[in-house]
């Protein structure tokens, strides 16, 4: 692999990219990040605490300040964004300037059934939503996001990847 690889995966909440992530930074041997803690750590408060208290609007600009630092480290690893993460400030832009960009495109049944109840009140954006809403909200944002999640360096489908397969593609990726 390159000497400085970073690799930023990208996807509807519920899509795998916190589980994924760490799987795959662990067959690569570099150190696993989740954006959404890197803002919580610098900022010291929670992602619904920051949307509660300063509303979406503030949240994605410190999201694209803590994505902006930490895409200039100078060093190897994976990074799970947020959903929304890509579609805002030009990130995906500055992603794949700087990183390669993977899309797990997985099945909205799969990512509803992911979320489920159970999960939904950590998510600022499902909360309060059953099951039904949560679809629809899910293909909403699907809609919406799209066209910024098929600009990746990459594309995984399915509800079943590996990070083997992954690893493939990017051999494949950084030889072309």
């Amino acid at each position: 692999m390159s000497k400085d690889l970073k690799i930023v995966l990208v996807g509807l909440p519920g899509s795998g990219k916190s589980t994924f992530g760490k799987q795959l930074a662990s067959v690569l041997q570099f150190p696993y990040y989740d954006l959404d803690h890197l803002i919580e750590d610098r900022f010291q408060m929670t992602i619904p605490d920051v949307f509660s208290r300063y509303g979406e609007g503030k949240f994605r600009e410190w999201e694209t300040e803590v994505l902006q630092k930490f895409l200039n480290r100078e060093d190897s690893y994976v990074l799970a964004s947020g959903g929304g993460c890509p579609c805002f400030n030009d990130n995906m832009d500055l992603i794949n300037d700087k990183a390669v960009s993977v899309y797990l495109d997985v099945p909205l049944e799969e990512i509803s059934m992911r979320l489920g109840l159970s999960k939904a009140h950590n998510r600022p954006m499902f909360s309060g939503l059953d099951q039904g809403e949560i679809t629809l909200k899910l293909k909403s944002l699907l809609v919406e996001r799209d066209y910024f999640y098929r600009q990746s360096k990459i594309k995984l489908s399915g509800e079943d990847f590996s990070a083997e397969l992954l690893v493939s593609e990017l051999i494949r990726l950084l030889k072309n």
